[in-house]
């Protein structure tokens, strides 16, 4: 009996000293919703082309904080490249977040 005792607890001391205790970022998903108009009475809206080297804003090349500075409100539509990581979506994702008035959205 003593050695099965020695056994599961050199298990449990092998696990508990093996497993890490990582605590891993979150990015909130919701659906979409109605956006904010503008005075004008229209949404403002933008899309962007995401690859895994380019961004591309209404057709014109830009910088991911380039792309950061110029959305504050309005719709944005992602449209993502067959050679995008989700690392890439996820650094876009975390560049736009705590911005209310915009609503994004990631085409399929």
């Amino acid at each position: 009996m003593t050695p099965l005792i020695d056994v599961v607890f050199l298990l449990l001391l092998f696990f508990m000293l093996t497993s890490t205790f990582s605590n891993f970022g979150e990015i909130e998903l919701s659906q979409a919703s109605s956006g904010e108009t503008t005075q004008s009475g229209q949404t403002e809206k933008f899309f962007v082309q995401l690859g895994e080297t380019r961004l591309v804003l209404n057709g014109a090349p830009t910088m991911l904080d380039e792309l950061a500075a110029q959305m504050e409100r309005g719709q944005l539509l992602v449209s993502l490249d067959e050679d995008v990581s989700a690392q890439r979506v996820v650094d876009l994702l975390a560049r736009l977040r705590g911005r209310p008035e915009l609503t994004v959205l990631v085409l399929e």
